[in-house]
């Protein structure tokens, strides 16, 4: 599974992305649970974000879901972190 993390935003505008491919990780179970539940957990309709705040485009195995500050569910931000951490 190839998980895939744009963030843009914020008060200086910087943008970070990151990517993982969980092919022959020992945790890709892991992963991919939390990015099921992260892509269950889109909303209708475009982010409702606030002024600086960041935007987030998730992509996993060619599906997308987009999402922002605050309103981001549990699972979207502890994959948003993993990934621009591990994958930068």
């Amino acid at each position: 599974m190839r998980i895939q993390v744009s963030r843009t935003g914020g008060f200086a505008g910087i943008a970070r992305h990151g990517e993982i491919d969980t092919s022959g990780r020992p945790d890709a179970v892991e992963w991919e649970a939390l990015a099921a539940a992260a892509l269950d957990a889109r909303a209708d309709g475009p982010p409702a974000g606030v002024p600086d705040g960041f935007r987030y485009r998730i992509t996993i195995d060619g599906r997308t879901v987009h999402c922002a500050d605050p309103r981001l569910s549990d699972d979207q931000r502890a994959l948003i972190a993993r990934v621009l951490k591990e994958g930068a």
